[in-house]
This record gives structure tokens, C-alpha cells and sequence, in this order.
């Protein structure tokens, strides 16, 4: 009768998981096609090491823990799969392996069990105590960690009737099953040893299907997609956006969930709302409305509350029916404060433990309020405006743009005469200050004798902004004139100081075919070093010198020693780091277009960071980006008494020449 009973459940419980995964996942089929399944053995490799492995999530301490629940239950997947299949079929067990062999695997489930229970109790105080962001103690994941701790208690309690029943006969390889033995028959279910079989069974075989048949459901629903989801993960750096096509009746970016892709939607339901990102975000970090844990969560909700609609889309439904992804802050949709806030810095795309990519996200939904609605704030107006009709933010005059140089004897690039194009940017050729990193950058390659040229009057800005904050159609204009004109002027080679002018020329321009070499100038600097064509006559002293990472040099394109082996070399002397540096390193605020747009809400982001730096008493902090030197140099005045100086990289190897 009660195997009937099991038989009839499992049957229900498997068709009720099987359905609930198929409705589940069929939503992320309404998204917009995407190949991920490109390089197979290399993503095969990188889900082992980041996914199987837990890489990402054991690089921070309490990540440990998890690490161990998750390596626990893939252990003791195999007791589980036991269990039902000797529920049916009782003659069927580990039992019938050879006595070494069953011993081992005891040993090793026992071992697991008492891992994952105490982990799960760390888990549940930690929540408690100290709870990775407001809001993480939910009923929801006390009740998963209840029902985890539940199934290990009911494996050992069941262990334990066993051994004390006579059953187990490699009782000597479960030292923790012993105990529950022990300890059984100390109880008042020593007198009923068939009744407590029964109940530790049957509170098992419940919690086990309750559990499985609740994860569709829940926020637990990574476990069944984090995997794939790093396996589908973008290989390299997510350090560029798809490019759209500008046709009549297209729609452009993002405003409802059928337009963002269908590895978006899988990455809303692969969230583990772990709160590293939010922890990350820099906007989040500042008192700012932009949370990128809740931009994910918002996109799940979305599509849940959109389900009906949804499912009906893949027959090519009426998708204005959806609800929009863009509102007031709430369960299923963004603020358009919030998308603006974005600084596009990649900090929470680094810290995710699966790979979800917040970053496209935010810009698909920039580019609809763009390019759909013109909605966005004021002061973007003259700088798209600037941007189009002058090729740089601040409006100027194409003739002014070489008036930097006006003192110097510049070649002009030459195709066949001319290696690298140095291109210079518009601060490095407009901005008062950044206009002094120019000139130093010239006079280092002088000294090494690079042949380099400049475009001059000629250079128009690379469009990185623009793309970022979500005028695709301005950005793919700009791209095209400078691909046109890179080809026409046969450039292969280029030189820049800006790690936005390096990203944009580097990855965002293969996509309309310009396979150019780009080089940052603290890569050439460091290279000409090693190569002994810079001859550092001066040791410059610079005092206690601290380096701040720039987030488009580092984190999206992984440059970073390289400024700090030149400043070392012409310093004589170790740098200082900052508390968050390298790949965690906090954004000057300058990113995603925000350059451009005065902060509103919160604490001013160069702030945060200028009082990171200025906490190691630094006589002076140094940049290898123009945006950063801005920041900092603005932060720093704010700071009543400060004597601490700004310099670029090459203008401390110019001082070293």
C-alpha cells in the first residue's frame, strides 16, 4: 500500500516539476535569438571552472559555504536518485554493490549530509546576523534552508534506524549515522523501530519531492539553470553591445520583455540574489536608485506577470499587450532613474557568480527611451546634439581640435610611411588638462622614436558615449565615418590614451569589419620599456604614489599591469593600492555616458572613490584615462586642505625622460 502511495506521488510530483520547468522556460523562447552555442569545448571548460568548480563564488569568504552546499548535492544527487528509484523498486539499491565499494559511498554521503546541515546552519545565522543586502530574510529562504537541513536529518535518522535494526551492514563507514543511532536509541522511537523507519521515510520522500516541485517557483530556480547559464555565458569580456538595424518599422532597444533576448530571460531566472552585484555597483554603493540585482529580479517579474501574454507571443501575439520593463521602481519594471544612474562600469557582471550580464540589459532599455521615446535627461541634449553635428561633446569647432599640438611638429598620419595612428580623443585634444597628457604622450614617443601621425582637424570623436547612453543610431552614424575614413587613410595600427577611445576602436568597431590593432599607451610605454628604447635618465619622486584602476581598461578589456609596471619603473618604487583595485575596483563615475550628466541623487561617486584614495595619504594618485583625471582632479578640490596631485602615467614617464 505505501509503495503504491510513493508510486503515485513520485509519478504526480515528476509530471507537476516537468510541467512547471516547461512553463517556466518556454517564456525564455519569447526572446530574441542569440548564438551562444559557439566554441562548445571552450564553454564546456569555463562551466567546469566557474560553475561546476564555483570559482567566482568561493573568491569571496562566505562564498565557501555555498560552495559546499552546492559540491554536497551533487554528491549526494546520487543517494537521492537511490532513494526513489529503491521507493519503487526496493530491490534496487547501493546495497548490491560489492562491500568496499558501498562502504566508500556511505562514508562519503554521511560525510556530505553533516557537511551541507552544518553549512545550511551557517547559511541560516548568517542571514540572521548579517544579511548580504536589505530584505535577504524572506520566509522563502528560510524555508529552502528548513527543508535542506530537514532532508539531511531525515537521511540520518533513517541511517540511524537502520544500524540500530541491523540492516546497515557497513555501519563502521557511517561514524555520523552511528551517532543518530546512538542517540535513536536513547529515544522513545527505540520501542518502535518500524514506525520511526516509516516516518524518517516518509518525511524524506515528502520534503524531496516538496522541495523539487518548489524550485520552478522560487528564487532557487538557479539551481536548475546557473549551470547552463554559465556554460551560454558571453566567452571573453561583455565589453560591447549588438548593433541594430535602422530600417523602416523597426523597433529599437527594450521596453518589454519579448525584445530583450532569450539568454536575458535566462539570465533573470539563473539569479541567485546573492546581492553581489548590488554590493559592486557603484551607483548602488552612492545612495543612487539603480540596484542591478533588482534590474534582474524586475526583468523575472516581468515576465511572470507577462506569462499569458507571453506564451501566446511565440504564435506572434500583440506584444504592446506587455507590461512594460520601464516605470516606477517595483517588482516588474525599472525606473528610468535607475537606468541613467548606470556608470556601465562592469562591476556587477564581474562579481556574478553565473555570469548574468546587467549591463545590455540597462542599455536596451537606454536605447528605447532614446531612440522610441526621446526621453532622457535634459542635459543629453546638447551633447548628442554636439556629438552630431561636431564630433565631440563640447561643441567645438572641428579646426580647434589640433590646437593642442599647435607648439609641437606632428606629422600627419601616412599610410606606408606612418606605423600608428596616434588618436588622440576628444579630452586628450579639447580638455585644459587632459590637453597636458597629450603633450607628455608625444614626448615619449618622440624619445622612443615611434612613427606615429594624427589625423588633426580631421579626428572625430569614437562615439563611446553616445552608444553607451543609448543613441545607437548616432553611435552607428559616427562609426561608420570614422571606419570609412580609418580605411581610406589605410590605419592599422593605433595609439590611445583614452580607455574609452581604446574600447569602442578595439571591440565595438569589429562589428562594422574594422579589425584595427589597438594599443593603450601604458601597453606601448610598458612594452618600449622592456624593450630598452626609453632611456629613464630621472628617477621621478612622487612621493607615496597610489593607482586607480580605470573600469574600460581593466575590467572590460583586462589591462592591468601595464601602468603599473610603468609607473614602478619610473618611480623605482611599489604603489600603493587602493582597498578596491584590479578587477574590483570602484568607478571614477565618469562611464556609460555619465561624464556627461550631473548626479542628483546620493553621494557624488568620484567622491566615494576620492576618499578611498585619500585615505592612504597618497602625495599623489595616478590615472591612465582622461575621464578618471577629471573626476579625481574635481573630487580632490572638494577636499579642504588636500595637496595631493593627479598625474597620467605618461606624464610621469615624461618627467622620467
Amino acid at each position: 500500500m505505501e509503495q503504491t502511495l510513493f508510486i503515485t506521488l513520485l509519478t504526480l510530483s515528476l509530471a507537476a516539476f516537468a510541467v512547471s520547468c516547461y512553463r517556466r522556460l518556454a517564456l525564455v523562447a519569447v526572446g530574441t535569438s542569440e548564438n551562444r552555442f559557439d566554441r562548445p569545448v571552450a564553454r564546456f571548460r569555463e562551466m567546469l571552472i566557474y560553475a561546476v568548480g564555483q570559482k567566482r563564488v568561493v573568491s569571496r569568504p562566505f562564498g565557501v559555504n555555498h560552495g559546499v552546499i552546492f559540491w554536497a548535492f551533487l554528491v549526494l544527487a546520487a543517494a537521492n536518485l537511490e532513494f526513489l528509484v529503491s521507493g519503487v523498486i526496493p530491490a534496487l539499491s547501493f546495497d548490491l554493490l560489492p562491500g568496499p565499494i558501498h562502504a566508500a559511498l556511505l562514508l562519503l554521503f554521511d560525510i556530505c549530509s553533516l557537511a551541507a546541515l552544518l553549512a545550511v546552519c551557517v547559511a541560516a545565522l548568517r542571514r540572521t546576523v548579517a544579511p548580504p543586502f536589505e530584505g535577504a530574510r524572506t520566509f522563502e529562504a528560510y524555508f529552502i534552508l528548513t527543508m535542506i537541513a530537514t532532508l539531511m536529518l531525515a537521511y540520518f535518522g533513517l541511517n540511524g534506524v537502520r544500524i540500530v535494526q541491523g540492516t546497515l551492514t557497513t555501519s563502521a563507514a557511517t561514524p555520523v549515522s552511528n551517532l543518530a543511532a546512538h542517540l535513536l536509541q536513547a529515544s522513545p522511537l527505540a520501542g518502535n523501530l518500524d514506525f520511526a523507519q516509516r516516518l524518517f521515510w516518509w518525511i524524506h520522500a515528502v520534503v524531496l519531492l516538496g522541495f523539487m516541485n518548489f524550485l520552478p517557483y522560487s528564487k532557487h530556480m538557479h539551481i536548475l539553470t546557473a549551470v547552463p547559464n554559465v556554460f551560454l555565458r558571453t566567452m571573453g569580456k561583455s565589453n560591447t553591445q549588438e548593433r541594430e538595424e535602422f530600417a523602416e518599422g523597426n523597433r529599437f532597444g527594450a521596453a518589454t520583455v519579448d525584445r530583450l533576448s532569450w539568454k536575458d530571460l535566462l539570465d533573470s531566472f539563473s539569479c541567485t540574489e546573492c546581492g553581489r552585484c548590488q554590493q559592486s555597483c557603484p551607483a548602488a554603493a552612492t545612495g543612487k536608485t539603480l540596484n542591478p540585482r533588482e534590474v534582474i529580479h524586475a526583468i523575472k517579474e516581468n515576465v511572470l506577470r507577462n506569462g499569458a501574454v507571453m506564451e501566446k507571443l511565440v504564435g506572434d501575439a500583440d506584444a504592446e499587450r506587455c507590461v512594460s520593463l520601464i516605470g516606477a521602481n517595483g517588482k516588474d519594471a525599472t525606473s528610468e532613474a535607475a537606468l541613467w544612474s548606470c556608470t556601465s562600469c562592469g562591476a556587477c557582471m564581474e562579481a556574478c557568480p553565473v555570469f548574468i550580464e546587467h549591463l545590455p540589459k540597462i542599455v536596451k532599455m537606454r536605447r528605447h527611451l532614446v531612440q522610441m521615446e526621446a526621453r532622457f535627461p535634459e542635459e543629453l541634449l546638447n551633447l548628442f546634439e554636439n556629438m552630431e553635428q561636431r564630433s565631440n561633446p563640447w561643441g567645438m569647432a572641428p579646426s580647434e581640435r589640433s590646437k593642442w599640438s599647435s607648439q609641437l611638429e606632428l606629422r600627419p598620419f601616412e599610410a606606408g610611411k606612418t606605423e600608428y595612428l596616434l588618436y588622440v580623443g576628444c579630452s586628450g585634444a579639447f580638455d585644459a588638462r587632459n590637453k597636458q597628457v597629450s603633450v607628455a604622450l608625444t614626448r615619449v614617443l618622440d624619445a622612443a622614436g615611434v612613427s606615429y601621425g594624427v589625423l588633426g582637424r580631421d579626428e572625430k570623436c569614437c562615439g563611446d558615449s553616445v552608444r553607451r547612453l543609448g543613441n545607437e543610431y548616432l553611435f552607428d552614424l559616427m562609426a561608420r565615418e570614422n571606419v570609412r575614413q580609418f580605411r581610406e587613410k589605410g590605419v592599422v595600427k593605433v595609439i590611445t590614451q583614452c580607455p574609452h577611445c581604446f574600447t569602442a576602436l578595439k571591440n565595438d568597431y569589429r562589428q562594422y569589419g574594422m579589425e584595427l590593432e589597438v594599443v593603450h599607451h601604458s601597453e606601448l610605454i610598458r612594452d618600449l620599456m622592456q624593450r630598452g628604447r626609453l632611456d629613464l635618465s630621472q628617477t621621478v619622486d612622487l612621493g607615496k604614489v597610489v593607482f586607480h584602476d580605470s573600469c574600460y581598461l581593466g575590467r572590460h578589456n583586462e589591462v592591468y599591469d601595464a601602468p603599473r609596471e610603468v609607473l614602478r619603473e619610473s618611480t623605482k618604487a611599489e604603489l600603493v593600492e587602493m582597498e578596491r583595485s584590479r578587477e574590483n575596483a570602484f568607478c571614477c563615475g565618469a562611464g556609460g555616458g555619465r561624464m556627461w550628466l550631473e548626479e542628483h541623487e546620493g553621494t557624488p561617486i568620484n567622491r566615494n572613490r576620492v576618499g578611498e584614495a585619500l585615505a592612504q595619504n597618497p602625495a599623489t594618485v595616478c590615472v591612465s584615462c582622461p575621464f578618471c583625471m577629471t573626476m579625481f582632479e574635481d573630487g580632490i578640490k572638494e577636499v579642504a586642505g588636500s595637496t595631493t596631485q593627479v598625474k597620467d602615467i605618461a606624464e610621469v614617464v615624461a618627467l622620467a625622460l
